[in-house]
């Protein structure tokens, strides 16, 4: 299986969060955890990202139903 791996600036630009609001919604498993890319750098995975932004929009909009 191939993953797209986001990094913080395109976690933040997709979502809307900024980077302290991430890590706290991670802290208290609200957010997809990182993944580690070696040193320092760590990565999210899209579709982890994506999944949890349906799940947004389907807990403040329950009548679109389901998103495909």
């Amino acid at each position: 299986m191939v993953y797209r791996i986001l990094r913080l600036p395109e976690v933040k630009k997709l979502t809307g969060l900024s980077r302290s609001t991430i890590y706290l919604r991670i802290s208290f498993s609200q957010f997809p955890k990182p993944i580690s890319l070696g040193g320092r750098a760590v990565g999210w995975i899209e579709a982890e990202v994506d999944a949890w932004l349906q799940e947004q929009v389907h807990l403040s909009r329950p009548e679109l139903g389901e998103l495909k």
